[in-house]
């Protein structure tokens, strides 16, 4: 009986906390996978770019100054999403 306060602060902080966290990271590699040649990004450092190459775990983005090569994980699923939607 002394164990079901730890139980329930336990139970609230992971339907709070750690399953929608768990749900975002499962939609940004979803998002990351099916990336393709042609897809305008936004990085999470405010790059804008559009994808020129893809290997298995980085890009090359294209840019107006350039091409710079970067992890997959460094584009903002939600910026691009934004990005794409004005269309």
């Amino acid at each position: 009986m002394a164990f079901l306060p730890y139980l329930l602060i336990f139970a609230v902080f992971y339907f709070l906390i750690i399953m929608p966290q768990q749900k975002r990271l499962k939609k940004e590699k979803e998002f990351e996978a099916t990336l393709k040649v042609g897809d305008k990004i936004i990085t999470k450092s405010g790059i804008h770019g559009k994808v020129a190459e893809l290997t298995d775990d980085s890009v090359v983005v294209e840019t107006m100054s350039g091409k710079l090569k970067m992890e997959r994980s460094a584009i903002s699923m939600e910026l691009s999403q934004k990005l794409n939607a004005k269309k």
